[in-house]
């Protein structure tokens, strides 16, 4: 069977659009927005954010129940998310309601008012949110290490923002965050379902072709490099949490599917990583140890997270810091190398399974990319990684490099 292909078109307007057919009954539509915490001032941290929340909540043609209603009526979900760089603004809803969606999406772009009643009710939530988050030490650890090794930087400050910045939100600073990034040559909208490409083309041009702002968007300054650091906190926490990180290259560097296989024989979500081997297995220190890899667009971070009882701690960081300087300083034999390929890309496959997964990957990489990468471009690029390829990845990974940050 042929792997399914998406088609690309950009409107007059610059808003690109890329369509992936598929003949499930349930169909998924939303735009990619180049938009997150990283474009926040100092007085703005958590803007981003907030107003992913608040678009929900009234437009000149829309009150707040009504936009809620509108994709929930026919069975549908309406949703969002932010990270650092991009928002995502999506709905999954039955087939057949294609344009119901794309009008919805449009009138938020378009006309969001952002009614101080209905934000101040979610000005509450979202400080909710922000106390739940720091009364979790496993979450807000890692908040904490990127303020710290991307010190200085848009980069280093907590999504959600803060309770003073939160409490500072007013409409008119949402509706200037919303023209300033929500903008025809900063976003993408992405569909995937049985609908032709014809028809979505002409949809997003029915809906969204009058969108006229431009887009004024600076392009970030990359974080300076810091010293490593090794910082403790006491917060008389029941179990001590641990991030050990070090900065790696960003997601345009030729590397980067290196640092993903790397990632994954180190720590990924499988029970025979490396780490979890090492850490739970042998010695039963850890109940869990994961490793993960962030690629910004002009840089990228490694980290691993563990929690351990606080006399484990020492001995669960030599083990990591071992672990490391084997991989920095031997290639991986042939048939090591080629069972982590083999899982790597059958975890791959399996994840491609979440529909919703893959249309919002979708969009995502036509964001940053131009193009998503197809299922067989991902197995070219994994099999091609030499033992000596992941070797050099993991240069970066000695100890001497890395910084450590524990609560306990």
């Amino acid at each position: 069977m042929a792997t399914p292909s998406n088609i690309y078109h950009t409107l007059d307007n610059g808003l690109r659009v890329v369509h992936r057919h598929s003949d499930s009954p349930v169909e998924y539509c939303g735009l990619a927005v180049r938009a997150g915490s990283r474009n926040e001032a100092p007085e703005e941290y958590g803007l981003a954010h907030f107003v992913e929340h608040t678009i929900f909540k009234g437009t000149s043609r829309r009150k707040s129940w009504h936009i809620i209603n509108r994709m929930e009526s026919v069975g549908g979900e309406l949703n969002a998310y932010t990270s650092e760089e991009v928002t995502m603004v999506y709905s999954a809803f039955p087939k057949g309601n294609a344009e119901r969606c794309i009008e919805l999406i449009s009138d938020l772009v378009a006309n969001s008012r952002f009614p101080l009643n209905e934000i101040d009710k979610e000005r509450e939530v979202v400080l909710d949110e922000v106390a739940s988050y720091l009364d979790t030490p496993a979450d807000a650890i890692f908040d904490e290490f990127n303020d710290l090794i991307f010190a200085g930087s848009s980069l280093g400050h907590n999504i959600l923002g803060t309770e003073k910045t939160i409490s500072s939100f007013t409409p008119e600073i949402c509706r200037d965050f919303l023209s300033r990034y929500y903008t025809p040559g900063n976003m993408v909208l992405f569909y995937m379902g049985p609908m032709s490409d014809n028809r979505f083309i002409k949809l997003a041009e029915k809906h969204l072709g009058a969108l006229d702002h431009l887009s004024n968007i600076t392009t970030p300054t990359p974080p300076a490099e810091v010293k490593p650091f090794n910082i403790s906190r006491r917060l008389d926490t029941h179990q001590s949490h641990t991030v050990v990180g070090t900065r790696i290259p960003g997601m345009y560097d030729d590397s980067r599917h290196a640092y993903a296989l790397l990632t994954n024989i180190i720590g990924g979500p499988c029970m025979n990583s490396l780490l979890n081997i090492a850490l739970r297995e042998r010695h039963g220190y850890v109940y869990s140890v994961d490793a993960y890899s962030s690629m910004f667009t002009d840089c990228g971070l490694f980290t691993v997270y563990f929690g351990c009882d606080d006399n484990h701690v020492k001995r669960c960081l030599k083990l990591i810091f071992e672990t490391f300087d084997r991989l920095a300083s031997t290639p991986l034999n042939p048939k090591a190398l080629q069972a982590s390929k083999k899982q790597y890309l059958g975890q791959t496959i399996v994840a491609g399974e979440n529909r919703e997964q893959l249309a919002l990957s979708i969009g995502r990489a036509t964001l940053f990319y131009g193009h998503a990468i197809s299922a067989n471009e991902v197995i070219e690029r994994i099999n091609s990684i030499s033992a000596e390829e992941l070797r050099s990845a993991a240069e970066r990974l000695r100890p001497e490099l890395c910084s450590t940050l524990t609560f306990s």
